[in-house]
């Protein structure tokens, strides 16, 4: 995202204050805002005044604590699932994946505006990668069809919810194009987890779909207001992939400080469904009343609203015109998935209030 010069001088939350100003945030990734929830602030300092910063060692010796047998219970119970892997940074998730989950015969078909992680991911698995255009099934099958050779299977990665865009990958079509050659799909979920579907588990639970030909990576980061990443699923395969992984075994653990956050923010967030409720009330307030100013955006659950550039509407000027007018949003300009020439990223958040939403949808009306 576009760098600036402005600093924020207060905890995040639906109102912050930047540059010694108090303003309205439409920016960032705190769709829940979970990572100022009280209970979050208070678990954390809890742990750091009692078992310090870190264990300074690794898991599987001495570094195993109570402190992250919560974070794996917390995490199953908000995923219904029965084991967790967690590691340093969502970042890592889909490496982890293709490190420990790929066969020889693997061809990669990324998105084309896959995050950089994702590409990362592909780049050091060595595995044969080709390109389909972005969110486009018709392009996928097509480049399946003429790019597979023989013995090989496809494996499809792409982010569940691209981070500028704010679109969602379209699931149940790429698993309808793989499903003759046995192939697979990896999602990164960092910006679905703890939104999408009826419990907030993310694309499967929004699709409403089991499928052993998906795998998904998410992160603690965002929504869920934590820190790390994690894969979760059944006992044995999160066993075999914590065993199989370089990265895993290598990489130190999460801080207790933020493993204690994460487990109190996943608690929160299960026990306390309106918070999903309330955002998705925003959300569609938010994209409603843009609509009606005359942008074009789909009727989704997804928090980041994208307002791309074009004729008369530049998101630089807008952006520091908003700023200007007590509102912030991020401006976006070659971020993954941002749409030609930028755009503004508008974030919705479960605390903004219905009179800060109409004011950030009366301040783009003028530039619709």
């Amino acid at each position: 995202m576009a760098h600036t010069d402005h600093h924020i001088q207060s905890p995040i939350g639906p109102r912050v204050t930047i540059d010694s100003r108090e303003v309205d945030y439409f920016c960032g990734t705190g769709y829940l805002c979970l990572q100022s929830h009280p209970e979050v602030i208070r678990a954390a300092g809890d742990v750091l005044q009692k078992y310090g910063l870190s264990t300074a060692a690794s898991r599987g010796g001495f570094g195993e604590h109570p402190v992250y047998d919560e974070l794996e219970k917390q995490a199953c119970r908000y995923f219904d699932t029965e084991k967790a892997l967690f590691f340093p940074s969502g970042y890592m998730g889909m490496s982890i994946l293709l490190q420990t989950e790929t066969t020889a015969n693997d061809h990669i078909f990324i998105d084309s505006g896959a995050h950089y992680s994702l590409w990362d991911a592909a780049q050091t698995s060595t595995k044969v990668t080709t390109v389909f255009r972005h969110r486009s099934p018709g392009d996928l099958a097509e480049k399946i069809r003429a790019g597979l050779q023989p013995g090989e299977r496809p494996l499809v990665i792409s982010d569940a919810v691209f981070p500028v865009s704010g679109e969602i990958a379209p699931l149940p079509d790429y698993l309808s194009i793989i499903e003759p050659y046995h192939g697979r799909i990896f999602l990164d979920d960092a910006h679905g987890a703890g939104v999408l579907g009826e419990h907030g588990r993310g694309i499967l639970d929004h699709y409403n779909l089991i499928s052993e030909d998906v795998k998904t990576s998410g992160t603690l980061a965002k929504a869920l207001g934590g820190y790390g990443g994690i894969i979760t699923g059944p006992a044995e395969w999160i066993d075999r992939v914590d065993q199989s992984s370089g990265v895993v075994t290598g990489a130190s653990p999460l801080p207790l400080v933020t493993a204690a956050a994460s487990a109190k923010a996943l608690e929160i967030a299960r026990t306390n469904p309106v918070l999903r409720e309330t955002l998705r009330v925003n959300i569609k307030m938010a994209r409603d009343g843009l609509r009606s100013a005359g942008w074009d955006l789909e009727d989704t659950p997804v928090p980041i609203i994208c307002l791309p550039s074009r004729k008369n509407f530049s998101p630089g000027v807008v952006c520091s015109r908003l700023i200007e007018h007590g509102i912030a949003v991020d401006h976006v300009r070659n971020y993954t998935s941002t749409p030609a020439g930028g755009a503004l990223r508008v974030a919705v958040c479960a605390l903004h209030s219905a009179d800060q939403i109409t004011r950030l949808v009366d301040a783009l009306s003028d530039s619709a």
